[in-house]
């Protein structure tokens, strides 16, 4: 059986992309969250990410390394169109890194002025990185509107990390702090909507082969199980808001996934939109054979790495379990 490599990794690519919204996408939430905490409350929630955060960005390496190696064309494209807020995300990311460090260490006025960079770092990151969305389901087409709808991206997937990060501190933390990412996730829950219905609906008005592949039929109804999903699992993380610990976490990722999925449909086959197939982008075949087989080695190492953290840190966070 004669493998189609391209679409090997886009599907790669796309798992990569997925996970690191998600897992790193809680963290950066909880960094953003920070600053609506009091001051002992900030060691509960560095320490609810304190095992993991690290390893969540792997996933954005892995996505980026996919791009790179399989579509060199649309690489470049790409990261040329998104130079600056790619600069910044990893600004922020930078940040976030050394302030997660350095706060540990820190006494006093010290440690809060560590702990407003992490914030300032994990929201410059997410920011960015909505941004970035905005601009590429609308094909990097100039124009203040344009720009204008990615700032609103921007903003609205900031409100999604904080839905994922306020549902991760409802499974990890208690009490009075439990109490607060509960009101947060129904904002987040808010922003969320927000974003969700921009992207839905920029993506037809940017490309007639997106309209096409949604509002036609029979396909319309075809796909018109994909949003009552993602509207039934909205419904469902309020209701288990206050009566779960975790079910407000996986009814978040739940929305994620299902609208990446109806991203990944009105996107595909292009990995830039109505511009550059994922055909005409792939790297020559050898090269895309040899990659793939050293990625079928690493990726099951990575998963069942990741697996095995989330397994033993399990359980509720304290703070004096990511204390030096």
């Amino acid at each position: 059986m004669t493998i189609d490599l391209p679409l090997a990794f886009t599907l790669l690519m796309g798992l990569a992309i997925l996970l690191y919204v998600l897992l790193d996408g809680y963290d950066l939430g909880v960094g953003m969250l920070i600053a609506g905490a009091e001051r002992d409350e900030h060691d509960v929630m560095v320490a609810s990410i304190g095992p993991f955060w690290d390893a969540n960005e792997t996933w954005l390496v892995l996505g980026i390394g996919v791009l790179l190696t399989a579509f060199p064309v649309a690489h470049g494209l790409i990261l040329g169109e998104l130079y600056l807020p790619v600069a910044a995300m990893l600004v922020g990311l930078m940040f976030r890194g050394v302030a997660f460090e350095l706060r540990l260490k820190a006494r006093g006025w010290q440690r809060e002025l560590w702990n407003w960079l992490f914030w300032a770092g994990s929201f410059l990151a997410a920011f960015s990185q909505g941004l970035m969305l905005g601009r590429y389901v609308t094909g990097f087409a100039p124009g203040f509107g344009e720009w204008l709808f990615a700032l609103l991206v921007g903003a609205s997937l900031c409100g999604g990390y904080v839905l994922l990060g306020a549902t991760w501190l409802v499974l990890k933390t208690e009490g009075a702090l439990q109490k607060k990412a509960l009101a947060w996730s129904r904002w987040g829950l808010a922003w969320v909507a927000l974003g969700v219905a921009l992207v839905s609906l920029a993506t037809p008005l940017a490309s007639e082969t997106v309209r096409e592949k949604w509002f036609t039929l029979p396909r319309f109804l075809v796909l018109s199980p994909l949003p009552l999903a993602t509207l039934g699992c909205g419904i469902l993380l309020w209701r288990s808001l206050g009566k779960s610990d975790w079910k407000p976490f996986a009814y978040a990722a739940a929305i994620f996934a299902l609208a990446f999925a109806g991203l990944a449909y009105s996107l595909f086959p292009y990995v830039v939109l109505d511009r550059l197939t994922i055909w005409q982008a792939a790297a020559p075949a050898k090269g895309l054979a040899f990659v793939l087989a050293g990625a079928l080695v690493t990726l099951p190492f990575i998963l069942g790495w990741t697996i095995y953290v989330y397994r033993v840190f399990r359980g509720k966070a304290r703070p004096e379990a990511y204390e030096d």
